[in-house]
């Protein structure tokens, strides 16, 4: 297995602190998305960052190949609602817990 760190965009900087009710109730969608792979075993972690040049999300997954990695998160509710997100998925040498 291999591990990426999955980096959620969001469609303005300052989305963590003003998103919309509608943004809410989508990102508790994606919220119970995460929680399911991370039950699954297949997400280690998960969270918003709030780095303070823009909130990003943190997904730590663990998997065969990049290519499911990307297909995780194509699945994603944020981005089948396509709000504005979008992922970078960066591979990672290895990761230790």
């Amino acid at each position: 297995m291999k591990y990426f760190l999955c980096k959620l965009i969001a469609p303005r900087p300052t989305f963590a602190m003003d998103m919309t009710e509608q943004e809410k109730a989508l990102m508790q969608r994606h919220g119970v998305y995460w929680k399911g792979l991370l039950d699954k075993g297949t997400a280690v972690a998960f969270g918003p960052v709030l780095d303070p040049k823009g909130s990003w999300g943190l997904g730590l997954v663990q998997v065969p190949s990049e290519e499911e990695a990307r297909a995780l998160t194509a699945v994603d509710p944020l981005i089948q609602a396509r709000a504005g997100f979008s992922w970078e998925i960066i591979p990672m040498l290895t990761l230790v817990f």
